[in-house]
């Protein structure tokens, strides 16, 4: 996930003469390389030079004048909030890659009862922005038009689109296999004994709650035999936050499950509070597992068993596609798929009385 952070100088040691060793530590590079790129000499790669000025950067040192460098454009990076933790997740990493390739980044949150995503477009390209990224944006919302992007693309702006997909448009793609996020997290619950489970989603609308749904009536029937249509009977769409995961568990508690999967960690810490709300406690009564692995999710209460995001892969290919576009130089236009992983936590276990 990067190199070791060494502590930034304080005070006036930003101006002092940069530590070779801690550069060297925090850009993964040797002494020599360090060396080479601060005394301005041929020889280094492109991305080696930008991870020892990003470490400079980083570190809180200044630039030696001869290296300040000019920025190669401003890239604008639209995120739907900032309260749900795996939007900063991405937000950082995205700028800390488009930051290594020369670029300055323009964050962009909508927020309720503030800018829409056409207005922060419309005001990024005032700016006369290089590229934009687009993260769980409107692409993800089929009922939504997708003209906006077609016409965004006749203006000749670069975008990517990253968590959710729309083949009506012509643009690159990222997106985590939420269908086989899914299927893992069942699959987990299964292994464990649990045959009664819910999936708590967000609305159809989305391409990624339709998809993990997909992959949750997939599972369902796979390993359990359940019918597809009965499957969908273990569904309960709402909002991806604590209060919709918590209005759908108490509903799949009703419903007699025993394994609840959710569309977001917020969901899960949702459902984890319905479930204590009855009384019942998470794993030995109801068994939770969540999607994103959000950053301090592993320190709840219990700590959560969830799908993680490869958030650093994708969040790298997202710019990477977006710089070769800008460059000229366009990968083919499709949607990357990137493997999830399940993290299993303190929040799942054996159903009650299973194997006794």
């Amino acid at each position: 996930m990067g190199g070791v952070t060494v502590p930034p100088p304080r005070g006036d040691a930003a101006h002092a003469v940069p530590r070779l060793a801690d550069l060297a530590l925090q850009a993964g590079v040797s002494e020599a390389t360090v060396s080479r790129v601060l005394n301005g000499k041929a020889g280094v790669a492109a991305t080696t030079r930008h991870r020892v000025l990003a470490a400079l950067d980083v570190l809180g040192y200044e630039r030696p004048v001869r290296l300040k460098r000019r920025s190669a454009g401003l890239v604008g990076l639209v995120i739907p909030e900032l309260t749900n933790p795996i939007f900063p997740a991405f937000a950082q990493v995205i700028e800390q890659v488009l930051a290594g390739h020369g670029y300055t980044p323009v964050l962009c949150t909508q927020m309720p009862g503030g800018a829409t995503e056409d207005e922060l477009v419309e005001q990024l390209e005032e700016r006369g922005v290089t590229g934009i990224v687009f993260l769980s944006g409107l692409h993800a919302d089929t009922s939504a038009d997708p003209s906006r992007y077609v016409q965004l693309a006749s203006r000749g702006v670069p975008f990517v689109l990253i968590n959710g997909f729309n083949e009506r448009v012509d643009a690159h793609f990222v997106s985590p296999d939420d269908r086989s996020a899914a299927r893992m997290a069942v699959r987990h619950l299964v292994e464990l004994g649990h045959e009664r489970i819910g999936l708590a989603v967000g609305p159809t609308r989305y391409v990624p709650s339709r998809r993990k749904a997909e992959g949750f009536t997939a599972a369902l029937h796979s390993l359990l035999g359940i019918p597809h249509e009965e499957a969908q009977h273990l569904i309960r769409r709402t909002l991806f936050s604590v209060e919709g995961g918590q209005v759908a568990a108490g509903a799949l508690l009703d419903a007699g499950c025993t394994g609840i999967v959710c569309g977001s960690d917020l969901m899960a810490l949702g459902a984890i509070r319905a479930v204590r709300g009855r009384g019942l406690d998470v794993p030995r009564d109801v068994s939770v597992v969540g999607f994103d692995d959000s950053p301090l999710i592993a320190f709840t209460d219990p700590p959560l068993t969830t799908v993680r995001q490869p958030v650093q892969a994708m969040a790298t290919a997202a710019v990477d596609a977006l710089i070769e576009e800008i460059d000229g130089n366009p990968v083919q236009r499709t949607e990357f798929v990137f493997q999830p992983e399940l993290v299993v936590r303190g929040s799942t276990g054996a159903p009650s009385g299973h194997g006794a």
